[in-house]
């Protein structure tokens, strides 16, 4: 019996910039500022810019939440920040963890063995890379390897790479626009993006940031679904 596919969408936060010692400020502010430089940025500083960005490298940021949608029963599993344990849930319910970042990512990899291909947008790019550097930070090895063949969907299917055909499409468009050109309810309906998270964060409201997680996962089901004649179909012929 095949294991059934499962979405997955991450989010992050970065550390505070007074916990990161003088020398990698002093790093992130050159890079901040030659990024400046390269895209033409007269507004803000450096600085600023890269205190904005510490979320997005798994080396000064953190997972705080992990949203999983099972392709076949649509129900879910989230994981996110709180004291640690699994809450009681009802039936056909989504599953509920609550705990520390290396316990939520402990039980990440602990529940993806249960499951076949795995399915995200833009999961090569961020989410996936993410999990297994903060795992390796914390000293926990990842139960599988979902990284491998760019080309192959049979492991790991990233839809942003699918929808780009594998970086031949010039243009690269959000989740949240291909749903809307699909007809399926966008994550972001409910008024929060990415962009808020670290706002949500610092306000103490972890519960609608895994709420968003979880949405985000979901979507990113329904696309695949929605793609699963046509071009997910030709990729699977092809691999």
């Amino acid at each position: 019996m095949s294991r059934p596919a499962i979405a997955l969408d991450i989010e992050t936060v970065g550390v505070g910039w007074d916990e990161l010692d003088e020398p990698t400020r002093a790093y992130l502010v050159t890079r901040a500022t030659r990024r400046m430089g390269r895209e033409g940025i007269t507004n803000g500083s450096a600085e600023a810019l890269a205190r904005e960005a510490l979320g997005l490298s798994a080396g000064t940021g953190r997972v705080i939440a992990i949203g999983l949608v099972n392709l076949e029963s649509e129900q879910g599993a989230l994981l996110y920040e709180g004291t640690e344990g699994w809450l009681a849930t009802e039936p056909n319910a989504t599953r509920v963890f609550r705990g520390p970042e290396a316990a939520i990512l402990r039980e990440f990899w602990q529940l993806l063995e249960r499951y076949g291909r795995i399915v995200t947008y833009n999961g090569r790019g961020f989410d996936l890379p993410y999990v297994y550097l903060r795992s390796a930070l914390h000293g926990i090895r990842p139960s599988r390897q979902v990284l491998g063949n760019r080309y192959s969907i049979a492991e790991h299917c990233d839809l942003a790479e699918v929808l780009t055909f594998f970086g031949a499409a010039q243009e690269r468009f959000s989740l949240d626009y291909w749903c809307r050109r699909f007809g399926i309810t966008s994550p972001k309906a409910e008024g929060l993006d990415g962009s808020q998270v670290n706002a949500f964060y610092r306000d103490g409201r972890i519960e609608e940031i895994a709420s968003y997680c979880l949405r985000d996962a979901a979507a990113t089901a329904k696309l695949y679904r929605a793609l699963e004649g046509t071009l997910i179909d030709l990729q699977n012929k092809r691999a």
